[in-house]
């Protein structure tokens, strides 16, 4: 989200971004292209592209491209229609390298050894550091795409609230977006495996990724004691030419950026169509607004929770998606729950229909969405149903065809109900 001269408070607008990959119309397989695609929107080489209220990026690697909020918004229901046509006018200036959008997080058959190219323009110097020091042909790199979500806030009275309650949330929201359960051409035994991949990606440098779940911290300066000042000393000794800031190099799954008065969260797998993924952020930001506002939990409960036993409950949650089952009972009076243990599903319920309790308007157009999420599964789900055990390419073929024409046409992905 970018830097602006009024700072927002909590819960004014947003910045959303969507990372899609471009893959060949006949073939699927990935088409590293996004510097050609950017160049004959702007007419000219260029790392960004502007279109209204979506801004195109690059991204490390070049089959990757990321759209974003120009600025921050507060109507995600515009966004998720500038989303659309931005992807309509993408696949339109695709069409002449026979190529298309994708969506999902992770390409099932790629294989980064060969299929990775980095992005050789723009800030190519820090790409090449990151290959040298993590080395980025991997799926951990060059195979996950993901959306993130940004929240603003004013000083730090709002980011001690904001911060507290998005450490809880976090390890439930795979539940709703994992999207990633095939790599390979074979399923992993993850039904969000991009996480697993994101854990571990920066393990050179433990610091830089933590254990995902941020520490305590719940202000500016704790904040810089506790993570920014522990990557800038674990940096020194890998990068030599001092091109890497701890700030944006912090990968953990919140990120706090105080120059922009704002936090990301980093774990969502992108989903197949735009609306879905917007449903899900819409979801998100009202639970945290519930959880800000008092109305589940103290703050000062939500504030005293420390990161290893929400972190073990993510790594669960990373495996098992919607088929885990909560069994620490503090955890649950977080959310309000007086039970001993619960199904995630349950629990994701029970904060949907509270949503929908105290912010009807905000949330109605996202229900049916949601509704199928619950019902029909998270995407990794509807795609192992999909694939029914058949992992030829053949039928990953199929299955990415289906996923690039929801993307197209913003719908998700079905699955057919047996009787």
């Amino acid at each position: 989200m970018k830097a602006h001269s009024k700072r927002l408070h909590l819960y004014q607008a947003y910045g959303i971004e969507l990372e899609y990959m471009i893959v060949d119309r006949d073939t699927l397989a990935v088409k590293p292209i996004a510097d050609q695609l950017l160049a004959d929107a702007a007419g000219k080489q260029t790392d960004t592209y502007t279109h209204g209220m979506v801004t195109w990026s690059n991204e490390l690697v070049l089959h990757v491209i990321e759209l974003k909020c120009t600025e921050p918004v507060s109507d995600l229901v515009a966004l998720n229609r500038a989303f659309h046509e931005n992807i309509l006018l993408i696949n339109h200036l695709l069409e002449k390298y026979n190529a298309r959008l994708l969506g999902s997080a992770a390409h099932p058959w790629m294989n980064p050894e060969t299929d990775t190219y980095l992005w050789p323009h723009g800030n190519a110097d820090i790409y090449q550091t990151y290959d040298r020091i993590f080395g980025c042909k991997g799926h951990g790199w060059s195979n996950l795409q993901s959306t993130h979500l940004n929240l603003p806030f004013y000083d730090d009275e709002e980011f001690a609230p904001l911060h507290a309650a998005a450490r809880v949330l976090l390890p439930l929201l795979p539940a709703l977006s994992a999207s990633s359960p095939i790599l390979d051409g074979h399923f992993t035994g993850y039904q969000d495996k991009r996480m697993s991949y994101y854990k571990m990606n920066q393990h050179r440098i433990p610091s830089i990724t933590g254990k995902v779940i941020p520490e305590r911290a719940f202000s500016k300066r704790e904040y810089g004691k506790l993570i920014y000042e522990k990557i800038a000393e674990d940096l020194v000794a890998y990068d030599t030419e001092r091109l890497l800031d701890p700030v944006w190099v912090n990968s953990r799954g919140i990120i706090a950026r105080f120059d922009r008065g704002s936090i990301e969260i980093r774990i969502l797998d992108i989903q197949e169509n735009p609306g879905a993924d917007l449903a899900i952020i819409a979801l998100i930001i009202h639970v945290l607004k519930l959880m800000t506002d008092g109305k589940l939990a103290p703050l000062h409960d939500l504030m005293a929770w420390e990161k290893e036993p929400l972190y073990d409950l993510l790594n669960e949650v990373i495996k098992k998606g919607q088929d885990t089952l909560i069994k620490d009972e503090a955890y649950l009076r977080m959310f309000g729950c007086t039970q001993s243990s619960l199904p995630i599903t349950a629990l994701w319920q029970l904060l949907i229909d509270q949503v929908q309790a105290v912010y009807p308007t905000e949330i109605a157009p996202w229900l049916p969405t949601l509704d199928k999420i619950m019902s029909q599964g998270t995407l990794s789900k509807r795609i192992l149903s999909m694939v029914d055990g058949e992992y030829s390419q053949d039928n990953l073929r199929l299955l990415c065809r289906e996923l690039s024409e929801n993307l197209e046409e913003n719908k998700m992905l079905s699955v057919c109900e047996t009787v």
